[in-house]
């Protein structure tokens, strides 16, 4: 379909439904009357009447235009559809006078009447409520603010959409209608049901592909390891508990599995399909696929994206064509997908061996490095609960599998290794919950934000370290290799959580608890007292009473047991009372037992409630150790209270939006499409006043008797520097005179500053002297991968050198505001550093959190700087701003309604 002038290409979106099934939203348009009056004949009497209050077995052709024909600004439909049909619509009518007051007694809302009809089929899937989110949000672009409806009394479906969205409903009754009326903007609870909404849909979409009823091959061939033979025998070796189909166009039979030529053939309804075919014909299986019904496929073909330009379009259709016909995609170049759940046993991948079931959640984009990620676990005796390679992650993500863990009972801990994060806002939103109940363990390999051929990535100028930072934040434990990863899961698997960072050291070497204990303090973690050390021929009961003594002390939160057999083998003896002291005790351990790794049966033994727990094993001391720490780390981000989210008073969002679109209306678009301004002084401090940040004001001074008026106004003392920026960064020139005191001082200081060599005439500005304190800076990036990134440090060599600088994703938290004063190397000069007096952190963390609000609310701020700004005794002062708006037509990866990203 091609756009007509005018379309708002933007509002489409691909979505996920409450059942994990997809359909397509799209603005309707005049060629949309066929489909339109082909949903309309499929209504049942009820829907049509509970919609148009009347019987009305047919659309006439005035309505179809009516319907049809749109301005996309006062009269809105968006469609849903799911193939070529139309399965819902909403729209919305402006109305010519605004509706009423608003809260609090405000001017009047500019109001729209809206109005749903879902498919008699669909209905129950989430189709209103997702409709509704997209229509609002298409309505505030619009500027619109309320919508009002009219519904029978027996609709009850369609006022609980509205009411369940999270928005405030009024109602009133007049001559049998029921008239609601709700302002579209969004609130906290209306943001927290859309985020649960999403949870489930994405949860419920994996769960049908690990989950699946009935399986088909396609691509199932005798030959000897070809890929479509190979995923066939490891489902039939698995012993898969649901029904499998195998299509071939010639063979009657593989492995023992009668064949069908094609998909459409099947006798019955697929689950998911596994496409193993050249990946010029995937996009003819896709569409058969969709004919018998399948919830979702997983492509192992390779020659998409990763091949070039013509691959990446190839696999753009791909998408494309299963999410509009409500299936997923897990790759392509996947290796595949397992669960090792009793009631399912599915293997749909290339690996050649099921796991053992255990707790343990695996997602990993390389479909070449899948492989080494299940060998590893393997090796360490480590079970799995389900593993999904997305290969080039076109459609599943890692977002989508947090999110179907979370609500997993079979999986405690999550690994994942990413080669690229497509979407770090969501990815940290829903990191950052399920972390909280469960822990994430990521590798992520490569460049902090670059990504490997096949993956669409959007570019980044994010500082680097802005990914760590983001991944702290959401309290991921970020590791550096596979092996840290599984070094890491094992311990997070099979041991509590460490209530503290006191750890003893006890085992029969001295030189490996020596090692430790260098390890353990090396890393910030207090070691409880001198290593307790038996003799190397120690007997199993002599061990077991030191490790009796050393469990029962009231200062140890972990252990680091370290025994080496004095002679080879394995002391199996010495491993059981290990495991049984372990077991008996609430404090987490781990060893370096010579002889084992990973997780062995010989340092298990059952613990006080009845379940089996094992002390992991690991090659060296330092591996041991860099397992406890991170899970130490990670127990004090969970014990920790992250907050609430900021929300700063005297906020004005609304007049900062239009401060923005002033600024920018009418600028032409440069060479890279941008349209932006960089503000001078006064309009910054009009856009920081709507965030209650004060500017302190300061006078561009061209001559010293401009100066000298200047002065006269502000008082004394106060500051002079140069209003060129580049001029004050400049090291071989003094940019910035202080405490001047008078006019004779001015004068004096004016002179100075001009005698400068290179200066000539540039203009000074003239500012109020700012009480002692600490310089900071506090600066904002919209960046096109992550969206807002507030960052934070002292002004001066600790940043601009020493790359001091901590960073935060917004939104925040009151801690995450709290960790980025202190996640800087020299925040002790803001605490009482040597002596001096403790500053304002308060009214430091104050301003953090309005900059951060700012700069989540308005994506036009490209780049904000607040430098210096001045922490005092009490009270801080912002001296100067630098404020760049620009506007793309690149939208945020992850703001406004729900959508599945590409």
């Amino acid at each position: 379909m091609e756009a007509r002038p005018g379309y708002p290409r933007h509002w489409e979106a691909d979505v996920l439904l409450r059942d994990g099934g997809t359909a397509h939203l799209r603005p309707i348009t005049p060629d949309d009357a066929e489909a339109l009056q082909r949903f309309h004949v499929a209504q049942s009497p009820e829907s049509v009447y509970l919609r148009f209050f009347s019987a009305m077995p047919r659309l006439s052709d005035r309505d179809l235009r009516r319907f049809t024909e749109v301005d996309h600004t006062d009269r809105v439909a968006l469609v849903a559809t799911i193939g070529d049909d139309i399965v819902g619509i909403g729209r919305y009518d402006r109305l010519d006078a605004e509706e009423g007051p608003g809260p609090g007694g405000a001017t009047g809302r500019r109001a729209a009447e809206v109005a749903f009809n879902i498919a008699d089929a669909h209905q129950g899937r989430g189709l209103g409520s997702v409709l509704l989110e997209h229509l609002a949000a298409a309505a505030r672009e619009r500027g619109v603010d309320r919508f009002v409806a009219e519904v029978l009394p027996q609709n009850r479906k369609m006022t609980s959409v509205f009411t369940d969205a999270g928005y405030e409903v009024t109602h009133a009754y007049d001559d049998g209608v029921v008239s609601l009326g709700f302002d579209i903007d969004p609130t906290e609870r209306s943001l927290a049901v859309t985020a649960a909404r999403e949870h489930r849909a994405e949860a419920s979409s994996l769960r049908a592909l690990l989950t699946p009823r009935s399986v088909a091959v396609v691509g199932a061939s005798r030959s000897p390891g070809s890929v479509g033979g190979v995923v066939l025998t490891n489902l039939l070796a698995a012993g898969y508990a649901g029904r499998l189909h195998a299509v071939h166009p010639e063979a009657p039979v593989v492995e023992g599995v009668r064949t069908h030529d094609s998909l459409r053939v099947l006798p019955e309804p697929v689950d998911l399909v596994v496409v193993a075919v050249p990946a010029e014909a995937v996009l003819g299986v896709v569409r058969d696929a969709a004919l018998v019904h399948a919830r979702g496929v997983v492509v192992v073909s390779s020659g998409f994206a990763e091949t070039g330009p013509v691959g990446l379009e190839r696999q753009r259709a791909l998408v494309r064509l299963a999410r509009a016909n409500g299936m997923r995609v897990v790759g392509p170049n996947s290796l595949g997908l397992l669960s090792t759940d009793p009631e399912v046993r599915l293997n749909a991948s290339l690996a050649p061996d099921l796991p053992p079931a255990g707790r343990l959640g695996l997602f990993s984009q390389s479909g070449a490095l899948a492989v080494a990620v299940l060998s590893s676990a393997a090796r360490r005796g480590l079970g799995v609960s389900s593993f999904v390679s997305a290969g080039n992650r076109a459609d599943v993500s890692g977002n989508d599998l947090m999110q179907f863990w979370e609500e997993d009972e079979r999986t405690g801990v999550v690994g994942l290794y990413l080669e690229s994060i497509g979407n770090p806002r969501k990815f940290s939103r829903i990191a950052r919950r399920l972390a909280a109940v469960k822990p994430v363990v990521v590798v992520k390999s490569g460049s902090s934000t670059g990504a490997p051929p096949g993956h669409a990535v959007r570019t980044s100028r994010a500082p680097r370290e802005a990914l760590g930072e983001m991944l702290r934040q959401a309290g991921v434990i970020r590791v550096e290799n596979i092996h840290q990863l599984f070094d890491t899961a094992q311990l997070l698997v099979a041991q509590p959580l460490p209530a503290g960072e006191r750890v003893a050291v006890v085992g029969n070497s001295a030189a490996l608890g020596t090692l430790a204990a260098e390890a353990l303090e090396g890393k910030g973690l207090a070691v409880a007292g001198a290593p307790v050390t038996v003799h190397p021929e120690a007997d199993a009961e002599e061990c077991a009473v030191a490790l009796r003594e050393v469990y029962a002390r009231d200062d140890v939160d972990a252990v680091v047991a370290c025994f080496a057999p004095p002679v080879g083998g394995v002391d199996t003896d010495v491993a059981s009372r290990l495991a049984t002291a372990a077991a008996a005790s609430d404090k987490t351990s781990v060893a370096c037992f010579v002889g084992m790794h990973g997780v062995q049966e010989a340092l298990s033994a059952p613990s006080a409630s009845g379940e089996t727990r094992v002390v992991p094993s690991y090659p060296s001391p330092e591996d041991a150790v860099r397992a406890l720490v991170a899970a130490v780390r990670y127990a004090a981000w969970r014990q920790r209270d992250a907050g609430p989210r900021v929300q700063p008073e005297g906020v004005d969002a609304e007049t900062a939006r239009a401060l923005v679109e002033e600024a920018l209306r009418g600028l032409p678009a440069d060479d890279d499409g941008l349209v932006q301004i960089e503000l001078g002084q006064e309009a910054a401090a009009r856009l920081l006043a709507c965030y209650g940040v004060r500017l302190e004001p300061s006078v561009v001074a061209h001559d010293v008797e401009e100066a000298v008026a200047a002065a006269s106004r502000t008082g004394y003392p106060l500051a002079l520097r140069f209003a060129d920026r580049a001029l004050r960064r400049r090291r071989d020139l003094a940019g910035m005179r202080a405490d001047v005191d008078d006019e004779a001082d001015l004068r004096r200081d004016w002179a100075f500053l001009r005698a400068q060599p290179g200066v000539g005439e540039e203009p000074v500005l003239v500012q109020g002297m700012a009480p002692p304190g600490v310089p900071v800076t506090v600066s904002t990036m919209e960046d096109e991968l992550f969206g807002p990134v507030v960052s934070f440090g002292l002004a001066g060599d600790a940043s601009e050198l020493l790359g001091d600088v901590a960073h935060r994703i917004p939104p925040l938290t009151t801690g995450d505001v709290a960790d980025l004063v202190r996640g800087v190397r020299a925040a002790p000069r803001l605490f009482g550093y040597r002596g001096s007096p403790p500053l304002d952190v308060a009214a430091l963390e104050d301003l953090l959190a309005r900059v951060s609000v700012l700069a989540d609310d308005l994506p036009e701020v490209a780049e904000m700087a607040l430098t210096p700004v001045v922490v005092s005794q009490q009270g801080l002062q912002v001296l100067l701003a630098r404020v760049r708006l620009a506007r793309t037509d690149r939208r945020r990866a992850d703001t406004g309604s729900r959508r599945v990203m590409r």
